[in-house]
């Protein structure tokens, strides 16, 4: 049984939700306004209005493609990671830079090459001569928002540098421990691994993304709209912030309050087990996948406009949180199967939780689960 709803949208955008966010007085929710902690709704409005200036940001640069936008802004909001995967110049770097620029705050850029080190990513002690002592200088991966450019261009050993970073937010050089600040989120971008010149991703730092995506290439619409706009012009040169770290990390602290009822937490335990048993898998998806997918689904729900996940939420974000974590066997590749295609087959073989569903199969989303803990 599949769930009866459409994923919603934000009231302003092509992705937006049914309406307005419940707010108990507007007038108190503004940019400006540090939210005290309470019920999630009291900073929906907040979220909407921003996450609805950082999309509009996003698409003056790339065109036509409201679902990549709206996994990136999920990603940003779950605390998570973003890798890009599709063919040379379709916008990949444009859209982690375009989402980097959009947010107030401390941005660097890796070009990731084949001589690429480690210590050129996390840093390096180096010998003071005037201290007698060494001193640590920090990488670019000291940032807010780290953009790794055709990331599997590097070498496996320069890749791992990354682990440690993307998992547990710091850096360990020479024995010493260096928190990350916060948010931290990395973007990166790769070729497919049949491109020249490139290594596969190691499993380890596949499963360290929270969400997978490919732009893929533009109608023909959007893209006679892009040589209109862009042949003449960089969009990215007149891209301003439109928030900042502080506020991101308010409206993260909203997605952790949105509520997780345990119907929702055992069907997210049930779509990921179901993959470990798959026939046509080498390996299926993490522990770690499941905490990434409801997290996404809480940041999925609180951009619908709601403080409670439906399984609408997990749906909407399953194949880009769990399809790159699958390892495909020999014979599903020579059949030439997907991983996204065997997510899509679970969701539809998996039963949805039925707590919430009406006589006729519809989901209660007027049912608010926050009145009834």
């Amino acid at each position: 049984m599949t769930p009866s709803t459409q994923p919603a949208a934000l009231p302003e955008h092509s992705y937006g939700g049914n309406g307005a966010p419940v707010v108990n007085n507007p007038a108190q929710v503004n940019n400006n306004v540090n939210l005290a902690p309470g019920r999630p709704e009291d900073g929906l409005a907040e979220l909407h209005a921003t996450v609805g200036r950082i999309a509009a940001n996003v698409e003056k640069v790339i065109v036509g493609k409201p679902d990549v936008v709206r996994v990136a802004l999920v990603t940003l909001l779950a605390e998570g990671h973003l890798l890009v995967e599709d063919v040379p110049g379709v916008g990949k770097t444009s859209l982690a830079k375009a989402l980097a620029r959009s947010i107030d705050c401390t941005v660097s850029r890796i070009q990731f090459t084949p001589d690429l080190l480690p210590s050129d990513i996390t840093g390096v002690s180096i010998y003071n001569r005037q201290d007698n002592d060494f001193e640590f200088r920090p990488g670019p991966v000291f940032a807010n928002i780290v953009v790794g450019d055709e990331i599997n261009r590097a070498s496996p050993k320069t890749q791992s540098a990354l682990l440690e970073c993307m998992e547990e937010h710091q850096v360990t050089v020479d024995g010493q421990t260096y928190p990350l600040g916060a948010p931290f989120m990395v973007i990166a971008t790769q070729n497919p691994i049949e491109m020249e010149g490139t290594y596969a991703l190691p499993e380890a730092q596949r499963d360290r993304f929270t969400a997978r995506v490919s732009i893929g290439y533009p109608d023909p619409a959007a893209e006679l709209a892009m040589v209109d706009e862009h042949a003449g012009h960089d969009p990215m040169a007149d891209l301003r912030p439109v928030s900042d770290a502080e506020q991101v990390l308010r409206l993260v602290q909203v997605v952790r309050r949105v509520h997780l009822s345990p119907e929702i937490r055992r069907y997210a335990v049930e779509l990921v087990g179901a993959t470990r048993r798959l026939a046509e898998l080498r390996l299926g998806a993490s522990p770690r996948s499941t905490l990434q997918l409801v997290r996404s689904a809480r940041a999925q729900a609180a951009l619908a406009g709601r403080d409670f996940v439906v399984p609408d939420d997990i749906h909407a974000v399953a194949v880009p949180v769990l399809a790159h974590r699958l390892v495909l066997t020999a014979e599903a590749q020579a059949a030439r199967r997907s991983s996204a295609d065997l997510v899509r087959n679970l969701l539809q073989r998996v039963p949805v939780p039925q707590a919430a569903l009406d006589p006729t199969g519809q989901f209660l989303h007027n049912i608010n689960p926050n009145n009834h803990r």
